[in-house]
């Protein structure tokens, strides 16, 4: 076989190489990206998005399977830790590598799984997988300085969520995710509404970011009207601490938010 011949069929087949890097830093849901503070004042903190390491391990699973990529550690005498990370891409196996830091908590163990979780990730956004979170724009949204944590989740942009699949712009639409549960996590054999506070914010997020994505609602609003409507009702302010009568109340105010801002919506198409 001539040498041509040869090297065009060692050559990744590039269509299949950027349809598998495009799924790889597609943006991930809503209810998959955490935000913690970077700089804090008063009230008031700068929100930094991530997503942990097993949100990064199930988004190579997804796309290129368990058996196409692999990761390979060395940890350095500062404490950091390399990362190796091999992706078979069109055939081919390519591999990129960066370095992580140990985090600042009390116990050595902990802080190096730190130190493992963070070059893993460093090396997977060199193939494009959260790259995005580092383009958002800067966002200082409430913050409570006593608990260290933000008064309510930020939200993301349009840009930073998945596209949704086509859905009729109809009230008969896919009804809330808040109310389809899986079971299988469910306190209460058969219930399908969520098991705690947290499953609720959680699939509350996630379509938030579907009524978004439809020109609903801007991001956020279904999540902060649940939110600060509970806290009026005498629910508390920290929705991961709701139990069943604030969840079950949850899932009837989220099918009266949606039922007002697509007639909303539907009313102004009509007007224009």
């Amino acid at each position: 076989m001539a040498k041509s011949s040869r090297a065009a069929l060692a050559t990744p087949p590039a269509a299949e190489v950027k349809a598998l890097t495009q799924q790889l830093s597609a943006p991930f849901e809503a209810s998959e990206v955490r935000f913690k503070p970077q700089k804090v004042t008063g009230n008031k903190a700068l929100a930094l998005a991530y997503v942990d390491a097993r949100v990064i391990q199930d988004r190579l699973d997804d796309v290129l399977g368990v058996e196409g990529w692999q990761d390979k550690y060395e940890c350095l005498p500062d404490g950091s830790v390399v990362c190796r990370l091999r992706l078979r891409l069109g055939g081919e196996w390519v591999t990129k590598m960066d370095v992580g830091s140990p985090s600042e908590q009390p116990d050595e163990h902990d802080r190096l799984k730190a130190a493992f979780s963070d070059a893993l990730k460093r090396a997977a956004v060199k193939f494009g997988i959260g790259r995005y979170l580092y383009r958002l724009p800067a966002q200082w949204a409430d913050y409570d300085p006593q608990k260290r944590q933000f008064v309510r989740t930020p939200a993301l942009p349009a840009s930073a969520l998945p596209r949704p699949a086509s859905v009729p712009m109809t009230p008969a639409a896919e009804s809330p995710r808040v109310i389809k549960a899986d079971t299988r996590k469910s306190a209460v054999k058969g219930s399908k509404l969520p098991a705690n506070g947290e499953e609720l914010r959680r699939r509350l997020q996630d379509y938030d970011a579907k009524l978004a994505a439809q020109g609903v609602c801007a991001p956020g609003d279904l999540v902060r009207h649940v939110s600060e409507a509970g806290a009026k009702a005498g629910y508390g302010p920290e929705m991961d601490d709701w139990t069943a009568p604030a969840i079950a109340w949850a899932a009837q105010e989220t099918k009266t938010f949606e039922a007002r801002v697509r007639q909303q919506v539907n009313g102004q198409k009509a007007v224009a």
